[in-house]
């Protein structure tokens, strides 16, 4: 039995851009990509074009497929990494679904500001919006609840590489778990971190597992560090 699915219309606000997609993996259900930093997963005030959302639109438009963007996982504008994709509304569905039930997961690689003593950790605080901003979030005993896994791959001399795992997926949860334990982000000037290293957030989602709501068995996939992270590893190794 064959299930077509009817035609989507994309929303008339938002406009195809050819922009270059690195396409990590691709069936007829489903795409991740691998974002660059300093791409908006979707379109902003502040950023109303060049997002990767356009960038889909303007992919779906050249293999012709009659689909509007369906965003299953965010990341920041200045986070790099995979970012999962239904390529129609009713996969999507199945996959918040998923998501909902913790079978979409995703660990990321980041660059956080001193030395860690402990190897391996759980960051277990809630975290609520700041009170003096729309943006901002922070460690508040009114948030709501958040728990980060981490693990030091590298202590540097002034900066460590660390493993980290999401059990929930608060807004800015790494950045602020991170900054409250007295280790801001690289770069993270929102949180604390300085731009002595890097201009952005040192943070990239490296790794993706989920299972295919149409294959019937679980995906995982990976991609390298950025070569703005990369670079500082091997410098700080050396």
């Amino acid at each position: 039995m064959k299930v077509t699915f009817p035609p989507e219309v994309p929303s008339g606000g938002l406009k195809p851009e050819n922009i270059p997609l690195t396409i990590v993996y691709e069936d007829e259900h489903v795409l991740v990509v691998n974002k660059p930093a300093r791409m908006n997963t979707i379109p902003s005030k502040e950023h109303p074009t060049g997002s990767l959302a356009n960038a889909l639109l303007f992919y779906y438009e050249k293999i012709g497929l009659p689909s509007t963007v369906h965003i299953v996982t965010r990341l920041d504008r200045d986070t790099s990494g995979l970012v999962l994709i239904a390529k129609h509304q009713f996969v999507h569905g199945k996959l918040s679904l998923l998501q909902q039930q913790k079978k979409v997961n995703r660990e990321y690689e980041a660059l956080s500001e001193g030395t860690f003593k402990e190897p391996y950790g759980k960051i277990e605080l809630p975290i609520g919006r700041k009170d003096t901003s729309i943006i901002e979030r922070e460690v508040r005993h009114d948030g709501k609840y958040a728990c980060t896994y981490y693990r030091v791959l590298q202590n540097f001399q002034k900066f460590s590489h660390v493993k980290l795992k999401l059990e929930t997926g608060r807004t800015h949860q790494i950045r602020v778990h991170l900054s409250h334990i007295g280790h801001p982000l690289v770069g993270d000037t929102l949180y604390g971190g300085g731009t002595k290293w890097l201009k952005r957030q040192a943070l990239h989602c490296s790794s993706l597992s989920f299972f295919h709501p149409f294959l019937k068995e679980e995906l995982h996939l990976k991609c390298q560090l950025p070569k703005d992270i990369e670079k500082l590893v091997k410098n700080g190794s050396e």
